[in-house]
């Protein structure tokens, strides 16, 4: 296997376990503590803690990574209607997102991250 195909195959591989793992602790925690994520998230942020500052740093990530799935797909409507779904549910969206953007892009990264905006 050569060296990209052994790269893809782990980005691929820690795509699937990320959505798995965050979907199973994602049931236990709803389970547990029903539906209170963005309470429970503003009350971390507003407390100036580590909590908090975790909160606040994750948040950061997800408004980034919708700004570039925004940013790949030059803005369209589909991608806002993406970014925002991917930057409320964090990588049990994402994750999956990359994966059908990597088979779409026939496994090029170079076209996974640059999207619309590459000139290839």
């Amino acid at each position: 296997m050569e060296r990209s195909n052994k790269s893809q195959y782990l980005l691929k591989s820690i795509l699937i376990i990320q959505t798995i793992a965050l979907i199973i602790y994602t049931y236990f925690a709803v389970k547990n503590e029903g539906w209170t994520l963005f309470n429970v998230i503003t009350t971390n942020v507003l407390s100036l803690n580590w909590n908090g500052q975790f909160n606040l740093d994750f948040s950061c990530y997800l408004l980034l990574s919708g700004i570039w799935i925004m940013w790949r797909n030059k803005f369209s409507f589909s991608s806002i209607v993406i970014a925002m779904i991917a930057m409320i549910i964090g990588i049990m969206f994402f994750a999956p997102y990359l994966l059908y953007v990597l088979m779409v892009e026939k496994g090029s990264l170079k076209h996974m991250f640059l999207g619309k905006q590459g000139n290839y």
